[in-house]
């Protein structure tokens, strides 16, 4: 759906939607300071990654209290919700949903009570590949769930089943039984815990604040907190906040894989990951198209915003005058209007409309992010001449996209994706171009400035670097479904989805 910060997504149907955004994690460990408020910036810093739902947990020590609804992070909160929400560690989610469905039970932070009276609340960025065995687990161990059908609820009931253990001890035992990607943000009543898994897949930062620390999928929420940036959460790590200070324990060695997807369209351009820099990542990207693709052409344009930076660098390396040649509409947000099959076929115009005088009689250099479907760029091509461009030259700063995500981006299925079916020629007779390029892996992977094998490439090259099950044990729904089965086979297990009580505060809209 319209991403809710404005920014175009490629999403002309809401009906099949293009490359959808990981989710957003915030933490903070603050006495003295308003908490909530500053978990609820830091989610609007991050409302790029997830627009489906908005959650904040709250501890003032004696009783943690969880707020959530579906929607945008403004949306669901205003001034007397966040002014309810008192505490002096906090945790918060700006989801897009990659296991589960777009429920309200889904919405995060997830939380659950244990035996002895702790409670866990955790937020969570990423996918999880083994979430059948972890629900056969749950299963086994008799729990009931509470409604919800994603991967993180599962691992809040496992971290909270060993009452004897303190929530530390639990996830270290809990964690290495994870596999995917996942960067937590959770909680007690007292401590802050960020972990991030072995391959380091989906980013998380640590930061300091002048009376606390804060940990968020991105630097840009600790930009807008006025946090300073310490270091990145390592792969395999987990930290715990607490009145005693920091502290620091491996639960798995480090296997650095990075998420490649995150330089070519997810992170914020402001963003730092791995020591670079999002936005000057994305530039040379750009003059590595322009090398790699060059032709003959009067103007170098961008589809807003994702594409601005490429085209930068492809303007500055091939000599091509930049400039605008389509404008966004800046207040494009979440539509609760499905509009016709006609409208539909009119959607892009709701975002994008050319600059006539800008275009009009010029040989243009369109560039993209990528290309999932080719819905967007397809529509692009054929208003850019219809406004009466010459010639209409698309350049994508990624590979093709062949293979579909199962770490936390909700790409289209493998048979949706258009480069699985067609080579670089039928691609651009599809979209209408004069010609197509797409920069070169090898390429992309140099601007990073990462060596390849620190960086997850599986979108483009199929290479997956964490094992994936066998049969159909995976996908967005997987849950609708394990659940059935293992209700049938484990006996002893009860997988009922009812609301859990005791201990937990849940505050429903």
């Amino acid at each position: 759906m319209p991403r809710g910060d404005g920014r175009l997504s490629h999403d002309l149907d809401p009906q099949r939607p293009g490359p959808q955004d990981a989710c957003g994690v915030f933490g903070v460990w603050a006495p003295g300071e308003e908490v909530a408020n500053l978990t609820y910036f830091g989610l609007y810093a991050l409302q790029h990654r997830g627009q489906e739902a908005a959650g904040i947990a709250v501890s003032d020590g004696s009783g943690v209290v969880v707020y959530k609804d579906l929607g945008l992070v403004a949306q669901v909160f205003d001034e007397p919700t966040l002014a309810s929400l008192r505490g002096h560690l906090a945790i918060g989610h700006a989801r897009y949903s990659t296991t589960g469905g777009s429920t309200w039970e889904n919405a995060q932070p997830t939380i659950r009570a244990t035996s002895s009276g702790t409670t866990i609340a955790l937020a969570h960025n990423g996918n999880l590949v083994n979430t059948a065995e972890l629900q056969r687990e749950v299963a086994e161990r008799g729990l009931v769930a509470d409604g919800a059908t994603n991967d993180t609820s599962l691992v809040t009931m496992l971290l909270a089943s060993r009452p004897d253990l303190s929530v530390e001890a639990a996830a270290l035992e809990v964690l290495p039984q994870l596999r995917g990607a996942f960067s937590f943000v959770f909680m007690d009543e007292s401590t802050l815990y960020a972990a991030r898994d072995p391959h380091g897949v989906r980013p998380l930062v640590l930061g300091r604040l002048e009376r606390g620390w804060v940990v968020a999928s991105e630097t840009a929420a600790l930009d807008i907190v006025g946090a300073s940036v310490v270091r990145e959460v390592e792969p395999g790590e987990l930290i715990a906040i607490d009145e005693d200070g920091l502290r620091s324990t491996r639960f798995a060695p480090p296997e650095p894989k990075g998420c490649l997807f995150e330089y070519v369209y997810i992170a914020r351009p402001d963003a730092t990951i791995a020591g670079r820099n999002v936005h000057a990542a994305r530039v040379q990207i750009g003059r590595q198209l322009a090398k790699e693709h060059p032709v003959e052409a009067d103007l170098v344009i961008p589809v807003p915003e994702s594409g601005t930076p490429a085209a930068i660098g492809y303007a500055e390396e091939s000599g091509i005058t930049y400039g605008a040649g389509l404008m966004k509409n800046p207040y494009v947000g979440r539509t609760f209007i499905q509009p016709s099959q006609t409208l539909r076929q009119l959607g892009i115009r709701l975002k994008l409309n050319p600059l006539r005088e800008n275009v009009r009689g010029k040989r243009l250099v369109v560039v993209d992010d990528s290309i999932v479907r080719g819905n967007t760029q397809r529509a692009i091509v054929r208003m850019l001449r219809e406004a009466g461009a010459l010639e209409v030259h698309v350049r994508i700063s990624s590979p093709p996209v062949n293979w579909p995500c199962f770490y936390g981006i909700d790409f289209a299925t493998r048979a949706e994706l258009l480069a699985n079916g067609l080579d670089n020629e039928g691609i651009r007779r599809s979209i209408g171009a004069d010609t197509l390029g797409y920069v070169s892996l090898p390429g992309l992977i140099a601007a990073t400035e990462q060596p390849k094998t620190r960086l997850c490439r599986a979108c483009f090259d199929g290479e997956y670097p964490i094992e994936l099950p066998a049969g159909n044990l995976i996908g967005k729904h997987v849950l609708e479904g394990v659940g059935r089965r293992v209700a049938s086979e484990a006996s002893d297990a009860t997988a009922a989805l009812v609301a859990t009580s005791g201990g937990v505060a849940i505050h429903r809209p």
